[in-house]
């Protein structure tokens, strides 16, 4: 093998393994609890390995403009159903979901 084509291989396996990683949106549920003043982020991560995870859920509330938001990120099992974190409202009662998305990153 010449040095060339030795330094050609070495180039496209470095750029192989410096490629990065790509997030994959995964499922979730932002669920408010009765009493409506606290959610519970709930995600599954359907990678067939472990990952990091994050959710982001935003609320709608019952007072103008207060929306609350959280973004919860951790290490999640394949295939398992987690809860991510849980957000109060403070004391303003949540009405709805109104933005949300989650992903994995393996």
């Amino acid at each position: 093998m010449g040095a060339r084509s030795a330094i050609s291989r070495l180039a496209v396996i470095t750029a192989l393994l410096s490629t990065p990683a790509s997030a994959e949106t995964v499922p979730f549920k932002c669920v408010i609890l009765p009493g409506a003043e606290v959610a519970s982020v709930m995600m599954t991560n359907s990678l067939n390995g472990s990952a990091s995870c994050m959710v982001t859920c935003r609320f709608s509330t019952t007072k103008y403009d207060n929306n609350p938001q959280i973004t919860c990120v951790k290490p999640v099992p394949a295939g398992k159903e987690v809860e991510m974190c849980r957000l109060t409202s403070g004391a303003d009662k949540m009405v709805k979901l109104t933005e949300g998305y989650a992903d994995c990153t393996k």
